[in-house]
Order: C-alpha cells, then structure tokens, then sequence
C-alpha cells in the first residue's frame, strides 16, 4: 500500500490541491499549505518510492533563494506600475470623454453605440490593461444611454463586458506579464504576439454587432437626431485624417535614412502631433476651420493614443523594456489627469492602494506556487503531467485542443492569475517536448482565460457589470421616462455569443500560428546560406601577391602555392 502511494504522488497531490480550492481556501495558502504537507509526506514514503521522490529536509534550506528569487523578479515590476496607470486613468475621465465623443461619431448609424463600446474598449485595454476598470467605466457610462435609446439589453451588456475583457488580450495586459514570467519569455515578444490576435477578436465583435444589426435592427437603433449634440463634420475629420496620412508619410521619408525601419512609427508621430497642434489652436483661436465633431474625436483620441504610444511604442521600439514602459505610463498617467484637473490627493491614494492590494495577491500567490512547485517536483510531478499529456493523441493539434479545452473548464472556477501559477508551469514541459512555440503557446492560454471572465457563474466581468447595472426600474435622468432594470439573466444571456466569439478565437490562433509567430520578424532559411572560405595564401608565396619570406617558418596546414 505504501509503495501504491508513493510511486503516485503526483496524482494525489494535484487532486488534494483542487480539493482545497473547491472548498473555498484561498489560493496562495492552499499553495502553501499542499506544498507543505506532501514535502512532509514525501519525506517519509521516500524510501517506498523506488527513487522517484527525491524530497528531503535539506531542501528546505533553498526556499530562502526561492522565494528571493520572486521578489528580485524585474519581470513583474511592470504589474504595479500597469495597474496604477489605469486605475489613475480611470478616475481621470478619460472613459466618459472617450465614450461620449466616439458614441457621437458612429451614432448616426445602427449599432453606432455598441461600436462605440468596443472600439472605447478596445482603447482602454491597450491604455489600462485592467479589467474590472474598462467594465465599471463602461457599464456606468454607456449601459444608461443605451438603454435610454432602445437597445436589447442582452446585447448592451454582452457588448460592454466582452468589450471590457479585451484588456486581457489587448497589451499591455496583465495576464501577458505573467504569462511571460511563467513561461520563461520576453513580455516585449508576449505583446508583439499578442497585437494581431487582439484585434481580429475586436474584429469578430464589430462583425457580430454588425450581423445584429442586419438581422435584428430593432436591437440596436441609430442615435435620434435630438442626442447627436456634436453635429455632422464627418467630411472635416475625413480630411483632417487624409494630411495626417500625407505628412506621417512625408516625415517617414524623410527619416527613413537614419532611423531605417523605426521610421514608419515615428513618421506616425509626427502626422499625429501636427494635427494635434492643429486642433488645439483652431479651437484657441476661434478659428474654426474644422468642425466641433473633428475637434473633439481628435482632441479626445490623441492622448490616450499618445499614451499607448509611450508605453507599447517605446517597447516595440527597443527604447524601453516592459518594465520601464510601465514606469512611463505611470508617469504619463498622472499627467493626463493633471490636464483635465482630476488629480488630487483622493485619486492617487486610491490608486496606490489597489495597486498594493494587487500586488500583494500576486506575491502571496507566487509564493505559495514556489513551495507547491518545490513539492511537486520533489515527486516528480512534471514527468507525469509530461506523460500524460504528451500521449493525447494528435501531436500539436491534439495537445492544444486538449489543454483549451482543459483551462476552458478550469475558468469556470479559477481566475487568471490561478490559471496562470498553478496549471502553466505544468504545461511547459509537455509542450516543449511537442515542439511548440511557448509565445504562441502563452497567447493561446491568454485568448482562453479571457473567458473566465465571460462565462456563467463566476464571470468576474459580468460580477463588474452587475454591480453597476440598474436592477429594479429607474427614472431617466434625460428623458424622464422610467425604463426597466438589467436582470442577472439577461446579462449572462448577453455574455453567451461573446464567449462562443472567444472559444472561435482560439480555434483561429491554434489554425493560424502566423498570426502569432511573426513576432520573430524575417526568418532566415539555413538552407539557403552559403559560406565561402577565403583562400589562404601562406608566408612566402612567390605568386607575386605580396607574400612574405618564410623564414623557414612551417605552413600551419595553408595550401601552397606553386610558382
């Protein structure tokens, strides 16, 4: 019976570990806690275990380095600094300016307000890369004006909650910062492979508002001509986007000799502040010669692009390692609530103290996943899981149908963050084995715990947008008409077809690896590479090419050259 146990350890020490959260403890100490008490077993049943427990008490002794190795890990510094940007974002109005401007461009057109909603998500994904903000701002802003205007509810918030999600697959994630870590990878290549991904799946929810409104038009009307304060411009904005094209262009050929490839996204730059510059004076000066709508949609857009720009350019660029552009968008964070005078003292002890609370969570949790990992190893539990899941018939396709279809069910009861420190490191092993590439192998795991987000019961998503959607029936603020509540059905109704767009989504990563892997930029054929070997000529050659006497000295195996 002893040797039974022993030689399967692993097995029941995984299973113990779900136990324990299944019953409700806390992550970082049933980590530990498991961790713990199989080290203390193993000890004592290894002398049954026919060598495969290699546990003893002197290991102990390594969880000093262990866990200083945790704490010294530049890597993750990027978390506090991301979640204090967007916290101090979100309290700086950016979202409301952001919602209201684009809700007026794309209002005139059916659907124009859940298109606002993604493309605004979108935005705050690539600013914030927080969740639980981009769906809070959101449902507080959009969801009231939606329903004042007719939308299916269902659809208003699905719409507002996928659309907050994308901050998981949107750089600069945080789900891709520790995937990284986990994984033993570049962030900066993380959010390189993570770019394309992120927007088709933007893309496929523009495509699914825009097959609703086509079919069901009636779910989500135009905005009525009385709520389109901003007016018409559309023909200005189109203009005032034509010269940023002509003089982002003019400046990328003007800089292409020195900067070489940098050039196109500084050229970009440069388009974009000269228009910039542009608006703000035509609107300073009175002058007018672009509509209010062009005005706004570029004053209101160039900042939070500009932002993206200092922390995801600088990366992309090499100027900044994740890290530090974090620490840039911090700064630059603070500053664009200083320009719409929202920064106070208020503000920036909010922030600090969620920034802490998280990254305290992660510390512990990371804590606690060295010891179980300590234990677990010591059983030679990655030779099991390599064992198991190698042998999942398919090879690749096989392996990451299974693995999704795994953490798929897994999301149902864990976050991100538990995905990520307990069920990613067991899955390095086996997936290296299999040859994959463990950058497309991250954003394939970070496409798929997007949906822990979305999916009944424990979507935290849907928990966010519940907390701010109107539950009983409540007076319009603008129409003065009472309009009906947000049921917790219908919000988990309207999460449905998002959660099938992301489980799509994954498919087409796993179908499509090149939407990932040119993160490695141009690969060169070893094949195609030709060496040639100069030809060596030795001391005191006399084929008159300037050799020197040989003194008698020994050729060194040179071929020798005959007079």
């Amino acid at each position: 019976m002893m040797e039974l146990i022993a030689t399967n350890m692993a097995p029941i020490m995984f299973a113990s570990l779900i136990i324990f959260l299944l019953l409700g403890y806390p992550v970082a100490f049933s980590l530990a806690a498991n961790g713990l008490l199989f080290f203390a077993i193993g000890v004592w049943l290894a002398p049954y275990s026919a060598g495969t427990i290699t546990l003893d008490w002197s290991l102990l002794g390594t969880m000093p380095s262990r866990l200083y190795g945790v704490m010294s890990n530049e890597t993750l510094l990027a978390i506090p600094f991301f979640t204090f940007m967007g916290i101090v974002l979100e309290r700086s109005g950016m979202a409301e300016d952001l919602l209201d401007t684009v809700g007026q461009l794309f209002g005139p057109i059916r659907g124009g307000l859940a298109y606002a909603v993604i493309f605004v998500g979108a935005l705050l994904a690539a600013t914030t890369g927080v969740v639980a903000a981009s769906v809070i701002a959101m449902g507080l802003i959009s969801l009231p004006i939606m329903l004042r205007y007719g939308y299916d509810r269902r659809v208003a918030s699905g719409v507002i909650a996928a659309s907050g999600t994308l901050a998981q697959i949107i750089p600069p994630s945080l789900v891709l910062i520790v995937l990284a870590d986990q994984l033993g990878r570049s962030v900066g290549d993380m959010y390189a492979g993570a770019i394309i991904p992120g927007l088709v799946l933007t893309g496929l929810y523009v495509a699914y508002v825009l097959i609703v409104s086509i079919v069901r038009p009636n779910w989500v009307p135009a905005l009525p001509l009385e709520a389109r304060t901003l007016g018409h411009g559309i023909t200005s904005l189109i203009v005032a986007l034509i010269a940023v094209v002509g003089v982002g262009y003019g400046a990328h050929l003007w800089l292409y000799e020195t900067q070489g490839a940098n050039a196109d996204i500084l050229g970009a730059t440069v388009g974009i502040i000269a228009i910039y510059v542009y608006a703000l004076v035509d609107k300073t000066s009175g002058f007018n010669s672009m509509s209010r709508l062009a005005q706004q949609v570029i004053m209101v857009l160039i900042p939070p692009l500009a932002l993206i720009f200092l922390v995801l350019g600088t990366i992309f660029l090499g100027i900044a390692t994740p890290t530090e552009g974090g620490a840039m968008g911090a700064i630059g964070s603070l500053l664009l609530a200083a320009m719409k005078n929202r920064l106070n003292l208020t503000v920036i002890k909010q922030a600090l103290t969620s920034t802490t609370r998280l990254s305290a969570f992660v510390m512990f949790i990371l804590i606690g996943a060295r010891v179980f990992s300590l234990a677990f190893y010591g059983v030679n539990g990655q030779i099991w899981v390599e064992h198991l899941l190698v042998g999942v018939p398919g090879g690749q396709t096989g392996f990451l149908i299974f693995v999704s279809i795994l953490v798929f069910l897994l999301a149902f009861f864990l976050d991100f963050f538990e995905l990520a420190f307990i069920i990613v490191p067991l899955l390095i092993a086996p997936a290296e084995a299999l040859g994959i590439d463990l950058i497309w192998f991250g954003i394939i795991l970070g496409v798929n715990m997007q949906t822990s987000f979305m999916h009944p019961p424990f979507g935290f998503a849907l928990f966010y947008l519940r907390s701010v959607a109107p539950r009983s029936s409540y007076l319009d603020k603008v129409t003065g008409i009472r309009t009906a509540g947000v049921s917790t059905g219908e919000i988990y109704w309207g999460a449905v077809p998002f959660v099938v767009i992301q489980v799509v989504m994954i498919g087409l990563v796993i179908a499509f690896p090149q939407m990932v892997m040119h993160y490695k930029g141009v690969q060169v054929d070893p094949s195609t590479v030709t060496i040639t070997v100069p030809k060596l000529v030795p001391l005191g050659s006399t084929d008159g090419q300037g050799g020197l006497p040989a003194l008698g000295a020994p050729t060194l195996g040179a071929p020798v050259v005959n007079p």
